[in-house]
């Protein structure tokens, strides 16, 4: 295990482990790794950590990971065999116990024929090209056995889709530069926008019609992902559907195949298709190059999602230039997007629909001008979705999702084009309160404003194409003809209405707060500091108090659910939580703040700490954040964030192992002091505090009143005298 490792078993940041290492000459040697990131025996450091009093127990599910994580052949070859193995378990639970009630070694002999068996039934021949599991061998599964082992144990209270969900989990976010995600929230409005999940639509209407009539298998949808990664957009598809997933990276491939026969519940071996499938939902998966090697070239689908990799200059411009995919006009080498978005076409039956993220240059490239033109003529490009900036990787950029119908079916194409914009969130009221900080960020991005506005849209556009309401900013049906020029520029915010300022009626009422504010502000100021020379008073540290009870330290940033997540940049800016929880993913419990909790931010943050109040409680911790929640018997919330946030105090306390700053809560200093004497503290903190918010609210107002004069100047809404 890895330094890191180590952190989360103990709860600490990884600048105390570095500590331990040099204050205490038993702490473990490394076995493993290199000088820079050495690894440790899982069961030694245990056993230090709770010599020294810092761990009770591991976790089932911490010391699983832990072992696939050391795993000699590596961590995505070991989560393999653990899907293999978790697959078996929920298929065939008497299977897997009677490979289980065998020594290590001749477990591993009997569990290689059980996956040659089971993969068989699951995704076709071990000799079927492409296929995305191969068979582990006796010799790869030996060293595996404990971690299988272990990962049933989990499994068994856990579920074993939840076990292999929260292990991938675990690698994807060990790993952040290997893999390009897709995040849940925008999966999910992939699928919907494309009628596969929640309520189908017309769309999902006719996939149905069709599979009733046999052309879409067994009466199930078919939706293909022909770059699938880790299986995001597959995931989030709801009711019966056939899923084909095709992915190049063959380890990524199998994590998928796995990963989504897990999803579709229990399986069984179906007919010449070779898929996992039950009542609801079949799976195929292949690996191979989809440009270069179709795996599914007569697959006429109802659906398909796509988040294809961009700026590819080597996606087989030379070798494809006949390829008979490009309906639309050949792709330029620079215009690999535009690849993927026919290849989406060609999959498709008459009428199907297509949702695929896209960069924002694809929208205005010169080099693209003649296919756009042509998506537009033909009816095929039915929308172009502009999304908030921290959507998706890369998080900077705010991306773009095309919505594509097959032409075909009957159907005439659609006069207009649905643009949408979400990249700006909506102008607040200026004479209402002091907006939260802009969306966007991958922490605090407001995913169920995003879908509303976006698909409140659709929905009023039509599946067919029609008149939907123009909303100044934010989207417009736009006439096909108006594009059609020498640009073919399909960028939203240049052809939505812009948004007025509010007039000079909204312009006098957030003048007349501001100057209620303004006053607000000049009594709250400070007094003016009583004198006095440095005082020496015993202290303690924020770690001494833990492990004494009066405090509780908690680490944010996991966990799954419904609700409000605290992002870092809440408390940097004081501002209201802005995050939402994860519909999926690691199946762990958040951590949920309560009043007179201290949240302090870890890294970068500097001198912040926030006391939770009545409004904030009940919100998510977000990642980069720690909460110390005080035993009220022992500890003034306000004298302890007050005295966390002291410039010296963070310095002691902060790390410098990397580009950006990382403070060590445990190591953070404050007084011994009676209670009493820390409210008589605690209060001043918190006047000091209420002065804060009231300088940023003065600012946000200021901001807000400058910028509409000058829209409304330069808008003529308001008048220069």
């Amino acid at each position: 295990m890895t330094a890191a490792g180590i952190a989360r078993l103990a709860g600490v940041g990884r600048a105390a482990v570095s500590n331990w290492r040099r204050r205490h000459a038993d702490f473990p040697k490394p076995v493993g790794g290199t000088e820079t990131s050495p690894a440790f025996s899982l069961s030694e450091v245990e056993q230090w950590l709770r010599d020294q009093g810092k761990l009770a127990e591991v976790p089932l599910r911490e010391r699983v990971w832990q072992q696939l994580a050391g795993h000699p052949a590596g961590a995505v070859p070991a989560l393999v065999h653990t899907g293999c193995a978790l697959l078996l378990l929920r298929i065939s639970p008497s299977a897997w116990r009677e490979c289980a009630a065998v020594s290590d070694e001749r477990m591993a002999g009997v569990l290689s024929l059980a996956f040659d068996r089971l993969l068989a039934e699951c995704f076709g021949p071990a000799a079927e090209p492409g296929r995305a599991v191969h068979t582990p061998g006796r010799g790869e599964l030996f060293p595996s056995v404990p971690l299988l082992r272990a990962a049933a144990e989990l499994a068994e209270g856990t579920g074993a889709a939840e076990t292999f969900e929260f292990l991938l989990g675990r690698q994807l976010d060990a790993n952040p530069r290997q893999y390009t995600l897709t995040p849940p929230g925008l999966a999910e409005l992939m699928a919907a926008l494309a009628g596969a999940r929640g309520e189908r639509g017309e769309q999902g209407k006719q996939g149905k019609k069709a599979g009733e009539e046999g052309e879409s298998g067994e009466g199930l949808r078919k939706v293909l992902d022909p770059a699938a990664g880790t299986g995001a957009l597959l995931r989030a598809v709801d009711g019966p559907a056939a899923l084909y997933a095709q992915e190049a990276d063959p380890e990524l491939a199998a994590l998928t195949a796995l990963r989504l026969a897990l999803h579709a519940g229990e399986g069984r071996a179906a007919d010449g298709a070779h898929t996992v499938h039950d009542a609801r939902t079949t799976v195929a998966a292949r690996t191979a190059d989809t440009l270069r090697a179709d795996a599914f070239p007569q697959l006429g689908a109802d659906i398909v999602l796509c988040h294809p990799p961009f700026n590819e200059r080597n996606w087989g411009h030379d070798e494809l230039a006949y390829d008979p995919r490009w309906e639309y006009g050949f792709p330029a080498r620079t215009e690999s997007e535009l690849a993927w978005v026919q290849h989406a076409l060609a999959r498709l039956r008459a009428g199907g629909t297509a949702v695929l993220l896209m960069p924002p240059a694809a929208a205005s490239r010169r080099s693209g001008r003649r296919i756009r033109a042509d998506l537009l003529r033909r009816g095929a490009l039915r929308a172009v979705v502009a999304l908030p900036a921290g959507a998706a990787p890369p998080y900077g950029i705010p991306l773009h999702l095309w919505v594509l119908r097959k032409p075909g079916g009957g159907a005439a194409p659609s006069p207009e084009l649905l643009l949408v914009d979400t990249a700006e969130p909506a102008e607040p009221s200026l004479a209402g309160p002091a907006p939260a900080a802009p969306a966007g960020g991958r922490d605090r991005l407001d995913w169920q404003a995003v879908h509303n506005a976006v698909l409140d849209a659709w929905r009023s556009f039509g599946s067919d194409g029609g008149p939907a309401a123009d909303r100044p900013g934010v989207s417009r049906a736009v006439p096909v003809i108006e594009l059609l020029d020498d640009d073919v520029d399909l960028t939203p915010a240049r052809h939505l209405p812009p948004v007025t300022s509010g007039g000079p009626a909204e312009l006098i009422r957030v003048r007349e707060r501001l100057t209620e504010t303004l006053g607000l502000t000049a009594s709250l100021t400070p007094p003016a500091a009583s004198p006095g020379g440095p005082v020496h008073r015993p202290l303690t540290t924020v770690g001494e108090l833990a492990r004494a009870g009066a405090l509780q330290l908690r680490t944010g940033g996991s966990g799954t659910g419904t609700g409000r997540v605290l992002t870092e940049h809440d408390v940097l800016a004081s501002t209201a939580p802005s995050g939402n929880l994860p519909a999926d993913g690691p199946p762990e419990e958040p951590v949920f703040v309560e009043p007179g909790d201290v949240v302090v931010p870890v890294l970068g943050g500097g001198s912040v700490t926030r006391v939770v109040d009545e409004a904030t409680a009940g919100a998510a911790l977000g990642r980069n954040l720690q909460l110390l929640r005080p035993d009220p018997a022992a500890l003034d919330p306000w004298f302890l964030a007050g005295f966390l946030r002291g410039t010296a105090n963070n310095r002691q306390a902060s790390s410098y192992a990397s580009t950006a700053t990382r403070l060590d809560t445990r190591r953070l200093q404050l007084p011994r002091l009676p209670l009493a004497e820390q409210q008589r503290y605690g209060r001043r903190f918190r006047a000091l505090a209420e002065f804060e918010d009231a300088l940023r609210l003065t600012g946000r107002l200021g901001g807000q009143l400058v910028q509409g004069m000058y829209d409304g100047l330069t808008d003529g809404t308001v008048a220069p005298g």
